[in-house]
């Protein structure tokens, strides 16, 4: 990668992660799915989308020993992904593929967990970045149907499947949910008690049955407004992104 690159701490410094000074960069969102994430010690993940890395790597920094993979379509944030897990220790195993043509050594594997990020913005809307990097990560360009139904084939039974996308889309979430997806979680969280929920996690079993669950908000700043540059986060919040914290939601 030509770009300039910047080293940043996450989760208090635990976590280190190499990603281009322009572009895209991972801000908290990446961490908040790593939070909500029910692993354990000894399973494997996939994150599908990874980019450099920041979610697997802050997810393995919370729970030890995991089995990491994961699969990301631009040659250069995948390269940044593979010395990332090198600079955390972390089993990180990148493929660079097409998460609709993956090769056979995914195919053929099952995960307890499989997480993504997926673009926020749908292209055919008319939102875009300048920059190719950025524009690749955040504009949807494979369909969200298509991100949740290799999620669902790639998750083994009673495994979790996770995302994190903006609360507009939660419908969308929703409607192309496969119907081997089931036990569905919805986590909203909440910018200020003034604003509305601006994101969502969604958590599903492959195989449950539990009817959907639609939790409380998550309140990520304290007071109505932002009105100083000093930090403001909630006391759960902060523990989620400073102290390596799991996120509140159930197994």
């Amino acid at each position: 990668m030509s770009e300039k690159i910047s080293e940043n701490e996450y989760l208090g410094g635990r976590v280190r992660i190499r990603q281009p000074v322009k572009g895209y960069r991972a801000g908290v969102d990446p961490v908040l799915l790593a939070a909500s994430v029910p692993a354990r010690s000894g399973q494997t993940v996939l994150e599908l989308g990874v980019g450099v890395g920041t979610a697997a790597l802050c997810l393995n920094a919370r729970v030890p020993d995991l089995n990491l993979t994961g699969v990301e379509i631009q040659p250069d944030y995948a390269a940044l992904a593979r010395e990332n897990g090198a600079l955390n220790k972390a089993d990180l195993t990148v493929i660079e593929a097409d998460l609709e043509a993956l090769p056979d050594q995914v195919k053929s594997a099952r995960f307890d967990h499989v997480m993504a990020n997926p673009p926020y913005f749908d292209r055919a809307a008319g939102h875009a970045a300048t920059d190719l990097g950025r524009e690749t990560a955040m504009g949807e360009a494979t369909p969200l149907k298509a991100w949740l139904e290799v999620a669902a084939r790639r998750v083994t039974p009673k495994g979790y499947v996770s995302f994190i996308h903006r609360a507009e889309r939660t419908q969308d979430l929703l409607r192309y949910l496969p119907k081997t997806l089931g036990s569905v979680q919805i986590q909203p969280l909440q910018p200020r008690t003034s604003r509305d929920a601006h994101l969502v996690i969604l958590r599903a079993r492959h195989s449950g049955k539990a009817p959907l669950r639609l939790h409380a908000p998550i309140l990520m700043h304290e007071g109505r407004a932002h009105t100083s540059d000093a930090e403001s986060y909630t006391a759960e919040i902060k523990a989620v992104l400073r102290d390596s914290a799991p996120l509140g939601m159930p197994d």
